[in-house]
């Protein structure tokens, strides 16, 4: 088989007909397609089952619950392409995405191709909107592509990333996956995709970007535009940089060290904003007392110190400086005077 698809399967058995008919479907017939059963407790696992029955090019694992990274880790074991790409369970593909990917990895000789992906929303008033990488070439050999380095995972910017990081919107050569699987922990459960694509990118000779192609769609269902308040949240990122700075230490290709830095403090800013959105029941003395204790973590602070990033807008420059000046109720204010201000503009752009 010359590409392996991986899907990591758990209770969506009202959308994973979606997902795996987009597989089977594409144009690209040559796939092995490996359904990773992770301990559903609804019907997927015999729905997954029952499509292996159909075709002879699904397989499919069952293992015990352990969470996104441990089953894409099992799927990976058992792969036998010489690519191996991933598609999540809730979502689709369009039916020519892996052979454009293909094409590209084998005429270029890549080890990792790039595409893009459009947010779709269960709520079909919200239009869906795309996002692809921010790498400039087609094409980049070793040189080209260290030259991406210093500004690969921030460029100065909130949220600066050049490299999207989802594995979802990448053909990896399964050697390369193989060899850095060892850098994923399972227990990371935020920005976890980075943990894979970071090393695999500090290994790249050859990496190929198919710029305005955008054939992933990555579903965004009510719940998760809602959410639930996650008190865990700052402890979750504070995980992940903690795997990207030793990953950063043993590639030893770059010091992406004040980069993460970077990322952890945009990230910090987001924990700050769930407290305010997802958790206002708890009332206005309980989430400030909780944004206080974000912003005077130690990690949070060293990153308020001595973040790089030179191209915030006025904005975010003023909700750091009141998070680091310990503004905590002006940072609750802020929020949620510019979300409402967001809300009626958008009510009021509606009504023309």
């Amino acid at each position: 088989m010359t590409v392996s698809v991986i899907v990591p399967v758990y209770n969506v058995e009202r959308l994973l007909e979606r997902c795996v008919d987009s597989i089977l479907n594409q144009t690209k017939r040559e796939l092995e397609i490996i359904l990773v059963d992770d301990g559903s407790t609804d019907g997927s696992g015999e729905l997954c089952d029952a499509y292996a029955g159909k075709d002879e090019r699904i397989k499919v694992l069952h293992k015990e619950n352990g969470g996104l990274t441990s089953a894409w880790k099992a799927g990976l074991a058992s792969a036998t392409g010489s690519y191996v790409g991933f598609v999540d369970s809730d979502d689709w593909i369009e039916a020519d995405m892996y052979e454009r990917m293909y094409q590209a990895a084998r005429e270029e000789q890549a080890d990792m191709v790039v595409c893009g992906l459009v947010y779709d929303f269960e709520d079909s008033r919200i239009p869906g909107h795309r996002e692809g990488s921010n790498f400039r070439h087609k094409v980049y050999d070793r040189e080209l592509l260290e030259a991406e380095f210093p500004t690969l995972i921030n460029d100065g910017r909130f949220f600066g990333r050049t490299i999207q990081p989802a594995r979802v919107t990448k053909l990896y050569r399964r050697q390369l996956l193989l060899e850095n699987a060892r850098f994923c922990s399972d227990k990371v459960s935020v920005g976890e995709d980075l943990q894979i694509t970071l090393p695999v990118l500090c290994d790249v000779r050859k990496l190929c970007v198919l710029q305005d192609f955008f054939p992933y769609h990555y579903w965004i269902n009510q719940a998760s535009m809602t959410g639930k308040h996650d008190g865990a949240y700052l402890e979750k990122i504070r995980q992940m940089v903690c795997q990207l700075n030793r990953i950063s230490d043993a590639k030893g290709v770059y010091d992406f060290r004040p980069q993460i830095r970077n990322d952890f403090l945009s990230l910090s800013v987001l924990a700050v904003k769930n407290e305010i959105f997802r958790n206002y029941r708890a009332g206005r003395k309980t989430v400030v007392k909780h944004i206080r204790a974000i912003c005077e973590d130690e990690m949070v602070k060293e990153a308020l110190a001595h973040h790089t990033m030179d191209k915030l807008s006025q904005s975010i420059r003023l909700y750091l400086y009141l998070m680091r000046r310990r503004h905590y109720g002006a940072c609750y204010w802020l929020v949620l005077v510019f979300f409402k201000l967001q809300y009626y503009l958008g009510r009021e752009y509606k009504r023309r």
